[in-house]
């Protein structure tokens, strides 16, 4: 079976108070995004790997990748003006033999090998890694809230993975704001999402906290 994945990185490192975009970030001595599509490879080396990069990030990229001496094999996408668009953009390059093909957050270097695993198994046109909730949830309403049963509910990660064909046909759909992940678009496609387990160390980071706790976990090898 052959696979692949899109790597979407397009973030400005606004909520990170950083003038550097957060994929960028160093952790554990190397750019966040450098271990996330070394953790792709590690799973499967023989996977096509697209990094989708907002046009003007593409140049300080590839020197970051000189400077780290980074050799993971890859190919760029430019990114588009919404994360559909970027993705679109990435569909367009995986190459016609590829069965499934995956999407994951650039600022996501902590997904296991087990949560890879169960994403990439074949076994579902299209699946989701979740975890669930700790915290007690309320759901809003005009004028005030209501506590909701956090057991309906899940925290959705990636890789968000899909049969080929699944995938190519759902980004054949006009956008719409709706879209705020991949399944989301799938599912507007007119096919069932499945949930598989993720890892709560998937964390996608965003803030100065979520640095640290990579930093953590990245140096003492927990994912």
């Amino acid at each position: 079976m052959k696979r692949a994945a899109i790597i979407v990185a397009g973030g400005t490192g606004t909520r990170m108070g950083s003038a550097v975009p957060k994929q960028f970030l160093l952790v554990a001595g190397k750019p966040i995004l450098q271990h996330t599509l070394e953790v792709f490879h590690r799973f499967d080396e023989n996977m096509f790997l697209v990094l989708v990069l907002p046009h003007h990030q593409i140049a300080y990229w590839e020197d970051l990748c000189c400077q780290y001496a980074f050799s993971v094999p890859y190919v760029v996408a430019e990114g588009g003006e919404t994360r559909f668009h970027s993705v679109k953009n990435g569909l367009a390059l995986v190459p016609e033999d590829v069965e499934y093909i995956g999407v994951h957050d650039g600022v996501r270097p902590l997904v296991s090998m087990d949560t890879l695993k169960r994403c990439f198994s074949g076994e579902a046109k299209a699946i989701v890694p979740v975890i669930d909730l700790n915290d007690s949830i309320r759901c809003l309403y005009d004028g005030g809230s209501q506590s909701v049963d956090r057991s309906k509910y899940k925290a959705v990660q990636t890789p968000q993975v899909f049969l080929r064909e699944c995938i190519l046909s759902a980004y054949n759909q006009p956008y719409e704001v709706v879209f705020t992940d991949d399944a989301s678009v799938v599912e507007k496609a007119g096919y069932p999402i499945e949930l598989t387990v993720g890892n709560r160390e998937n964390i996608k980071i965003t803030t100065p906290l979520d640095l640290r706790l990579a930093e953590w976990m990245l140096e003492d090898g927990i994912s």
